[in-house]
């Protein structure tokens, strides 16, 4: 999949026209395997998803969206076995940092008879779960938030991202059931409110087709002659029409900080186009770095999850400067330990971190990058996770490592140091970030 893909970003890199790239469509359970969001094996869609964006950005075409949907059906469709449609709820636990580009953007799709653990199925694989059809408006706009359409409502998360419906439909111009009819208004409602971008399924369709003549907003009759969603009778017309009329944000969009996480759970995750172009600056170990233009700013206790943004300080390395691996405590000035009887990987004055390696769940080494002068403070202070959150009130960024202890600098601040336990026989996860004032 990855080569083709690559392969026909470059063909259509000069091609105004073609502006993104949809990775896979409905990603789904085959006869025997479920597809998964981040478990590291050949069925795991999150880690597919991230390294061929990543091919795309890199080789092929740096300013494609790349669009990644969620998983569309897992489990065995039998009532009282385990099934359902996971979409994109997973992103909210491990959301996906492209290398160094702002060009992601999460799709799902709904239609009417499908359900949040209903298949769309009628006869051999239709279960008992409610259809989406068949909830309340309340019922059906919770349900859509939780499936996808929070990823674009909840603002500063790790997961924060723009959302495309790229498939929703209904029976059609023949279309005469009440809940089919209320769920079509319903879902345009969701859209407008929302603002959402949208792709209707199918646009063109052929007379002999099921989901040609009955559900495409433009068809050709029996007759050969050419219909669309205006001639003639099509109780359609008048949501679509309030849909495509509607008012949405236009223009350009004010810059937000950008909100990150590092995953380095299987393989490295190194984000930055800068150190992908360097030589491997901790062989053997998992490697995690920030995007060009963010910093560190949160790490987990254990389960190795980091939280980068370029809240407060946009980009801060100085490419002059470049980097430097921190593996001991050199840089620990005498009397100022920031984490008394622990293990320390501090930045020289002047750095900050931007990444950091693993062995196993052990932290391996520090990795910090050169400020801009001026740009960065001294004064500091200790920030402990080894027995609970530290995150702040109400802070940004979003729970990065779900159900682990965290830890995170304040928006203005930066992370310059990581403290671990190093008695022998020690996990030598992280316990401490040594949080610096921004200048």
């Amino acid at each position: 999949m990855g080569e083709r893909l690559v392969l026909m970003a470059r063909r259509y890199r000069d091609n105004p026209r073609v502006v993104g790239a949809d990775l896979y469509n409905e990603v789904r359970r085959t006869i025997w395997d479920d597809p998964n969001w981040g478990l590291g094996d050949d069925h795991d869609w999150f880690a597919a998803s991230q390294r061929v964006g990543d091919r795309i950005l890199a080789e092929a075409d740096p300013d494609l969206l790349i669009i990644v949907e969620g998983i569309n059906w897992t489990g065995i469709p039998v009532d009282g076995l385990p099934h359902e449609r996971p979409t994109l709820e997973p992103v909210r636990r491990l959301s996906h940092t492209l290398v160094d580009s702002g060009k992601l953007v999460y799709s799902a799709h709904f239609y009417d008879y499908t359900g949040p653990n209903h298949s769309g199925a009628t006869g051999t694989g239709e279960t008992s779960d409610p259809r989406y059809r068949d909830l309340s408006p309340a019922e059906l706009m919770a349900v859509l938030n939780r499936q996808a359409f929070f990823v674009t409502a909840e603002q500063d998360q790790h997961f924060t991202a723009p959302v495309w419906i790229s498939e929703f439909g209904v029976g059609g111009r023949a279309e005469t059931g009440h809940k089919q009819r209320a769920w079509f208004e319903g879902f345009v409602d969701q859209l407008i409110r929302t603002d959402a971008d949208f792709a209707y399924w199918p646009l063109v369709g052929l007379h002999q087709d099921r989901k040609g003549n009955g559900w495409a907003l433009l068809h050709w009759d029996a007759a050969g002659r050419r219909m669309g969603l205006y001639d003639g009778d099509d109780w359609r017309a008048a949501a679509w029409t309030r849909l495509i009329e509607a008012d949405g944000r236009t223009g350009p969009v004010a810059p937000v900080a950008e909100w990150s996480m590092l995953s380095p759970d299987h393989g490295d995750f190194v984000q930055s186009r800068r150190m992908r172009a360097l030589p491997d600056w901790d062989t053997g170990a998992r490697k995690a770095v920030c995007p060009d233009g963010q910093r560190l700013l949160g790490l987990a206790h254990t389960g190795n999850r980091g939280l980068c943004s370029d809240v407060m300080a946009g980009a801060l390395w100085d490419r002059a400067g470049g980097h430097e691996v921190v593996v001991d405590e050199r840089y620990v000035a005498p009397g100022r330990d920031w984490a008394s009887g622990y293990t320390k990987l501090q930045c020289a004055d002047g750095r900050f971190l931007i990444g950091y390696s693993v062995r196993g769940s052990a932290v391996s080494a520090a990795l910090c990058a050169s400020a801009s002068a001026g740009r960065l403070g001294t004064s500091g202070r200790t920030v402990w996770f080894d027995r609970g959150d530290n995150r702040g009130a109400a802070p940004k960024g979003g729970d990065f490592a779900y159900g682990r202890s965290k830890g995170r600098c304040a928006d203005d601040e930066y992370a310059a140091g990581i403290a671990y336990t190093g008695r022998v026989g020690s996990s030598r996860t992280p316990d401490a970030l040594y949080c610096r004032k921004l200048g």
